[in-house]
């Protein structure tokens, strides 16, 4: 039950993504919420002449949502920064595929899920329960719910990648965070997300960087300059993750790192 409470809470956090930007928001039309049928109402005002649309054209309309709802979570959530810091996390330890992409991608995920929690509960408090109960309609569950992601984000991204993209769309001072609008804090985020991947990368590469130089001017001085040094640091880079229980470390770091 919390898993499946957590992913209706990303689905909303990334339909509030989507539309919480006012001229996406105008497009969805209040409905009203007395019974099941509210989203498919709503879908079916959608038509400029205010003729219900088909029902082929709901599904289609529905199918192309969920084709952009996987880039939201996965561009506008801790999602980015995660796995960027785990694959070079395995570079930095000489293994080429293992873990195996499938199981970075998962642990990304759920890491994601962790991180994200206090945001799904106050969209689930919010929004997503107040719209079951018929307190609010969809327009307003959604707003809210990208109010929420807006303010997660705003924590995480860096001032100046903030001024770089509102000096290029020559947009006027905001006067609160609130005011910045997401065609600019997309950007602006998923920048700075960048940035602080890198760095913590930078940071996991250099104990495993001073093994490989040890490993290397040993056997330069050894003469075995035909054995690759790859072959025997890696036993030792492994050794070293092992002892100081990297996985741990390096999970607890990354859930950390969004702690403001």
């Amino acid at each position: 039950m919390r898993v499946k409470t957590l992913l209706i809470g990303f689905a909303l956090l990334g339909g509030g993504l989507l539309l919480a930007h006012p001229a996406l928001a105008q497009a969805v039309p209040a409905a009203p919420v007395d019974n099941g049928g509210a989203l498919s109402r709503a879908m079916g005002q959608i038509s400029g002449d205010g003729r219900p649309l088909s029902l082929s054209l709901q599904i289609l309309v529905l199918m192309s949502l969920l084709t952009v709802l996987p880039s939201l979570v996965l561009m506008m959530t801790s999602f980015t920064r995660i796995i960027i810091v785990l694959s070079l996390l395995r570079q930095a330890l000489g293994l080429q595929q293992t873990p195996p992409n499938q199981v970075l991608v998962g642990l990304a995920l759920f890491l994601s899920l962790f991180v994200m929690r206090p945001s799904i509960d106050q969209i689930n408090a919010q929004a997503f329960d107040p719209y079951g109960k018929g307190q609010i309609s969809i327009e307003e569950a959604v707003g809210r719910s990208g109010k929420v992601l807006h303010g997660f984000m705003v924590k995480q991204t860096r001032e100046t990648d903030l001024k770089l993209f509102a000096n290029m769309a020559e947009a006027p001072a905001f006067r609160s965070s609130a005011d910045i609008p997401f065609s600019i804090l997309l950007p602006a985020f998923v920048t700075s997300e960048l940035k602080t991947a890198f760095q913590i990368g930078f940071m996991i590469f250099l104990p495993f960087l001073i093994i490989d130089l040890v490993v290397a001017s040993t056997l330069m001085a050894l003469g075995m300059m035909m054995l690759s040094p790859t072959i025997i640091s890696m036993p030792f880079k492994l050794l070293l993750f092992v002892l100081v229980d990297g996985w741990a470390l390096t999970m607890g770091s990354l859930a950390g790192s969004f702690a403001t």
